[in-house]
């Protein structure tokens, strides 16, 4: 069944492609009917148009115009090609599992590239312009909308650091080495300078996203190396821009001075920071905006996916980071839309983002092979070999170098089979291509551009399609696929308070104490104003098990259970009346009002532990005295240090039950004696333990006879004192235990 499948997808791709090349030839037809001279088939038109009076022309039942449609059908055709490869891709489960989808779709483009050239066709190239405005922006937001955010923030550091620094150092390195290999005779690349170099060094040096993402999903990796290698080509944007415009402008001026160096340092700043504030903005409109969207939900898709593109669109005005922005923009707008929107809406916006940036992603792969083909190509034995060998070689200095740093301040260190994979799975992909492509046209971009291909094809091919097998072999720790909790999020809530509470306690504010700050801001400010009705006073769990009831939902429906959809939705209807039932009784009853619940808060602020108290931390140089013990003299610490001597001795002697008995004694005082007034009036008498140990029931039956009224009366609480009781001559060392 899977083979005649396979055998109907590839005949419909070979026809699809058929239809692309007729229309290409149509096109080119066209062109040279419009721009060439006319025919003799118009003349008898002209001749008929001097007598239209007496022959009037024939309305026409068919014509053919393709000129008018040749843009939008060629896009869809190409769409179509893309779609058909990908489904036989996953039909064939044999090729799937050893080759990677973006090899098999650059072999597509390549093969349709050949084809094209074979007819003496003008292939459509892979144009910067398409890249980074149409077919970029779907993939990042994606991949940022559904960023996971715990583990992104958890690694921060470690990202930052392989992001900045590490493609910082491979840019030099590249660029540096490169320009000594240039100056080799037998390379013939004399002419080629230190600043083209840093400036091919810095297209060739950043993680690509996209073939990233293309790879590591289908491996399922552990989510720790997913988000170190997929955050760094996600961060390394910054970098990538700032150095490409940097070395591009002074490759023009030939010259570098100190300010201008000082300049591009500012400017990484600004690229970074301005794109991120960009993102921030547009993301706080979109969840402002979805708060009124309540009696229009059709619409709320539109504002999350016009909000994400104006701020990708936003920041490339600026030269800031596209990237950046469009990550910020849906890292701040989810939850918060989430909470407005309904679940078709919700619905609506993942399966059409994975749709999205799944046809980018497949017409970026092909695309790639079709401007491999279509040229034109400088290849440079000793070029492309270097370029590839330094740029493998740089990868791994770089990660084992930094890696060493990180591990020194990281609590879970990077294993040696981590370094390995985090090294090999940087990949390079079509924004290194889309970068050289905006080179100016010499012979020095061709063989730059051919430098590129090379690299790409050799991390995407011999990379992608061998990292499977030693991820196996290496036996590295696979994603695995667990369903959430409430138990499981209640412990780890406990465990981010309970960190936050031991860093506070030590004087040590780390993350976990930054997260609790953000957390109380979010909810005290911002909640109200990004979230409509009570759903921002909502607790987290409970906004927690919403989210699993809608997950649930989906994944149901996704399964195609029709036969359990009535039960369900059965069950559904009688929870929500249940619930509207609920919210009918809690409105009937009276709510306390705003005086007696602050009275209330007063009451247990005074009287709870303050938990979030600010500490000094500890140090073995300097000892506070505590506010509470400033009238202690160091009368009590002898006394203390006298009584635990003669607890010791009389414990090791042989009337140890003696001692027992007789120091065993309860002393009650009244309240109504103060202790700053004046003596306390201790009233002695035996316990129970040692009532019990005389053997005689006085105990007993002085709690069982009935109190007089004056007693009753009399009656107030009593504070009792930690035995043994004191003697005395030790009647100063209760004073101050009472206190």
């Amino acid at each position: 069944m899977a083979v005649r499948a396979a055998r109907s997808a590839g005949f419909t791709a070979v026809l699809l492609l058929f239809l692309v090349l007729a229309g290409s030839a149509w096109t080119g037809d066209a062109h040279a009917a419009h721009n060439g001279t006319p025919t003799t088939q118009e003349d008898p038109d002209q001749h008929h148009g001097t007598n239209a009076t007496n022959h009037r022309k024939a309305f026409p039942v068919l014509a053919f115009n393709y000129d008018h449609v040749r843009k939008p059908f060629e896009i869809s055709l190409w769409i179509l090609l893309a779609l058909l490869m990908k489904l036989g891709f996953h039909i064939i489960p044999r090729v799937s599992h050893v080759v990677p989808e973006s090899c098999l779709l650059i072999f597509v483009g390549l093969l349709v590239g050949g084809v094209i050239k074979a007819m003496d066709e003008k292939a459509p190239v892979l144009d910067s312009k398409l890249f980074f405005l149409y077919l970029l922006p779907p993939i990042i937001l994606d991949a940022g909308y559904f960023l996971p955010i715990r583990a992104f923030t958890e690694n921060m550091g470690t990202i930052l650091v392989f992001a900045v620094v590490g493609t910082l150092w491979n840019a030099f390195f590249v660029g540096g080495m490169m320009f000594a290999v240039c100056q080799i005779e037998a390379a013939r690349v004399g002419h080629v300078d230190l600043l083209s170099c840093l400036l091919f060094g810095s297209i060739i040096s950043a993680v690509d996203p996209v073939a990233v993402l293309a790879v590591f999903e289908e491996i399922h990796i552990n989510e720790l190396l997913h988000i170190l290698v997929f955050g760094e080509s996600l961060l390394n944007d910054a970098v990538t821009v700032v150095l490409y415009h940097l070395f591009e402008e002074f490759s023009h001026a030939g010259t570098v001075t100190v300010g201008d160096a000082f300049l591009g340092v500012v400017s990484f700043f600004v690229v970074s920071l301005g794109g991120i504030l960009v993102g921030v903005i547009y993301g706080v409109l979109g969840a402002f905006t979805s708060r009124f969207t309540s009696h229009s939900r059709v619409i709320e898709p539109l504002f999350v996916f016009l909000y994400s593109y104006m701020a990708y669109l936003s920041a490339e005005v600026f030269h800031l980071s596209g990237i950046m922005s469009l990550i910020a923009c849906g890292v701040v707008m989810r939850p918060y839309v989430e909470a407005n929107i309904s679940h078709k809406s919700y619905t609506t916006i993942k399966y059409f983002l994975k749709m999205w940036s799944s046809v980018s992603e497949t017409l970026i792969f092909i695309f790639l092979g079709v401007s491999t083909v279509e040229g034109p190509h400088n290849w440079n034995w000793i070029f492309v070999i270097f370029t590839l060998v330094l740029c493998l070689l740089s990868r791994v200095l770089g990660v084992v170098g930094l890696t060493f740093i990180i591990n020194k301040f990281r609590i879970v260190k990077l294993t040696k089979k981590d370094q390995f994979i985090v090294a090999y799975g940087g990949l390079r992909g079509a924004i290194a291509f889309s970068l050289g492509f905006l080179l100016t046209d010499s012979e020095k971009k061709h063989m730059f551009l051919t430098a590129i291909i090379t690299v790409i094809f050799f991390t995407v091919f011999v990379q992608g399609m061998t990292i499977r097998p030693l991820v196996d072999l290496l036996a590295v720790k696979r994603k695995k696929e667990s369903k959430a909790s409430i138990n499981e999020e209640i412990h780890t809530q406990f465990l981010d308070h309970l960190l936050t509470g031991i860093g506070d306690i030590c004087g040590h504010y780390g993350h976990h104490h930054w997260k609790d700050k953000l957390n109380r801001f979010n909810k005290t400010y911002v909640k109200k104003w990004l979230i409509a009705g009570e759903r921002s006073n909502e607790p987290q769990l409970i906004s927690f098990y919403n989210k699993m009831e809608m997950k649930q939902a989906m994944m149901l429906v996704e399964s195609g259970s029709a036969a359990k959809l009535p039960s369900v939705m059965a069950a559904a209807s009688a929870q929500n009346i249940q619930q509207q039932r609920e919210e009918a009784r809690q409105q009937k009853l009276l709510k306390i009002s705003k005086t007696r619940e602050a009275e209330i808060r007063k009451v247990l602020r005074a009287n709870l532990q303050k938990t979030r108290q600010r500490l000094r931390s500890y140090s073995r140089h300097d000892l506070f005295m505590d506010p509470f013990e400033e009238d202690m003299s160091e009368v009590r610490f002898r006394k203390q240090k006298v009584e635990m001597e003669r607890r010791v001795s009389s414990s090791s002697s042989a009337g140890s039950v003696y001692l027992a008995r007789c120091d065993h004694k309860v002393y009650t005082y009244d309240d109504s004696q103060s202790p700053r007034s004046g003596a306390i009036q201790l009233n002695p008498r035996p316990s129970d333990g040692a009532a019990l140990l005389d053997g005689s029931p006085q105990g007993s039956e002085s709690s069982a006879a009935p109190q007089s009224a004056d007693q009753s009366e009399r009656q107030k609480p009593s504070r009792c004192l930690s035995d043994p009781g004191p003697n005395e001559d030790e009647e100063e060392s209760i004073f101050f235990s009472s206190r």
